[in-house]
């Protein structure tokens, strides 16, 4: 554990050396290959001394708290609040980024304030929160700090969330979701050649990470896809994921759609139709998706939960606030008893909307 006063640049385990006189960091697929005093894309994780460390570790942009569902998930600790909080800097090179100001930022030691992972569990435990999510960036490259935070969390009883887009490596990638409770997937698109040209990565490895948390883990999670008009959005694209979802995770890993604004990069994109939104969720239901969701719209219904074998409401959502509550004390729908998948307590949280930005 570095000293937080002093330091905080810590030595990584995922890296090798290249023939070269470069080094390999091997956490994500990416494999930057890096000369002495280089840093990788995501910019934190550098090459000093002929090894990879992380060089923000214990320092954060920001932290805030906020309704768990604004994640999003829908199906984990409802009505919860969760201390969020990010690094800086990203994996990938995403055009249409809504955080660029953080993921892409270059400002490390002007913008971030300091925290040590005992601290962000106090503090998130003095709030009242029954989680934290590593947020805003991908946890993948700040992967020892939320590891560190995790346990901390962990002693504390304060669950822990990712939000990430899941292009990790298969080593780190097991090392990581032994320490976290749930995850929101962003599953960008469905063809490789919208991964490629306007992330900079590859489709093949979320995938992957996705069937490994379906059938190697007990992490619940669930998945986002921002849609964003005439890049992925086409009925054929969204029948082939939904299909794929349905067919590799299973019915019950909810998903959400979510509407694109203009912004970094692509801003010469249009805000994303609500009908676009709303088709898509149909599409998913159809294929056989138990709960799928719009987001970044005000749709109550199409916001809300329901029991995927009488239909009843389960859980009405307005925005992020939760109205209805219709499920037992074990999860099952109060109507016909069917059981809804999810993490569930006998009670719904009483956090409502609001975001609550906080100093540690």
């Amino acid at each position: 554990m570095p000293d937080f006063i002093t330091q905080d640049t810590v030595t990584t385990r995922y890296w090798h050396d290249l023939d070269d006189g470069r080094v390999q960091c091997d956490l994500c697929p990416r494999f930057c290959k890096l000369h002495e005093g280089q840093r990788g894309l995501c910019f934190v994780r550098q090459n000093l001394n002929k090894q990879v460390v992380m060089t923000s570790y214990g320092r954060s942009s920001g932290f805030a708290i906020d309704p768990i569902e604004k994640k999003p998930l829908n199906h984990f600790l409802p009505g919860t609040s969760v201390l969020s909080f990010g690094t800086a800097g990203c994996n990938l090179a995403c055009k249409f980024c809504q955080n660029w100001d953080i993921s892409k930022s270059r400002e490390m030691d002007s913008l971030m304030s300091l925290a040590a992972p005992e601290v962000i569990a106090k503090a998130a435990l003095a709030e009242a929160c029954r989680s934290v999510a590593y947020t805003y960036n991908d946890p993948v490259i700040f992967h020892e700090y939320a590891i560190a935070t995790a346990q901390a969390c962990k002693a504390l009883g304060i669950k822990s969330v990712a939000v990430t887009a899941g292009y990790v490596c298969p080593e780190p990638r097991a090392e990581f979701y032994q320490y976290m409770d749930a995850a929101n997937i962003d599953l960008k698109a469905f063809s490789e050649k919208f991964y490629h040209s306007i992330t900079g990565s590859h489709l093949a490895p979320v995938l992957d990470t996705l069937k490994y948390l379906k059938h190697e883990t007990s992490v619940w999670f669930e998945l986002t896809t921002l849609l964003i008009p005439g890049e992925n959005d086409s009925r054929q694209e969204l029948e082939a994921m939904t299909q794929w979802v349905v067919e590799n995770l299973g019915p019950d890993v909810p998903m959400h759609f979510t509407a694109f604004h203009p912004d970094w990069k692509m801003r010469d994109k249009a805000h994303t139709p609500t009908e676009t939104l709303l088709m898509a969720r149909d599409i998913a239901l159809r294929n056989g998706v138990r709960h799928a969701y719009v987001g970044n719209v005000h749709d109550k219904a199409a916001e809300s939960t329901y029991c995927h074998q009488c239909e009843e409401v389960l859980i009405g959502r307005n925005w992020y606030a939760l109205s209805d509550w219709n499920l037992d004390a074990s999860g099952h729908c109060r109507y016909c008893g069917s059981p809804c998948a999810g993490v569930f307590e006998a009670n719904p949280g009483t956090w409502g909307a609001k975001r609550r930005a906080i100093r540690l």
